[in-house]
């Protein structure tokens, strides 16, 4: 192998290494489009079902609105950061009785939040000894 041909090698592996690495940054995004944060909504019912998957969970529950039944979709954290804070699965049974606060959503007629602090109807943390809000992680 020549020098050249090293040196391309080199630079193509140096390139697509810098593709890939800036690949997460870029593909993240902010909440804004979607949930207003001039808002709040609040809603209390039963849980109906939990998913913990990437890239973002979700809880859904019932709440009445106008004396009407709806479902919530709460838009939650990756699943890394939840199980990080002790969430599973089975942290929320169906059935389960929660108050949820956080922002609404921006689509007219839609039940949906996100950045939501989930609590008890009480005020008390889901998890024992745990954060009822996902907090921001500082920089390393």
């Amino acid at each position: 192998m020549n020098v050249r041909r090293l040196f391309l090698y080199a630079l193509a592996v140096t390139v697509a290494a810098a593709a890939l690495a800036t690949v997460p940054v870029i593909a993240h995004h902010s909440s804004a489009p979607f949930y207003d944060a001039t808002k709040s909504a609040e809603a209390q019912g039963p849980v109906t079902k939990l998913l913990i998957r990437n890239p973002h969970s979700f809880l859904y529950f019932e709440s009445e609105v106008n004396g009407k039944k709806v479902e919530w979709q709460v838009e939650l954290g990756a699943a890394a950061s939840l199980t990080r804070t002790g969430w599973t699965t089975d942290t929320l049974k169906p059935g389960t009785i929660v108050k949820v606060v956080g922002q609404p959503s921006r689509a007219e007629g839609s039940f949906g939040m996100c950045c939501a602090k989930v609590t008890h109807p009480d005020g008390s943390p889901i998890q024992p000894g745990g954060r009822v809000m996902e907090e921001q992680q500082p920089p390393r």
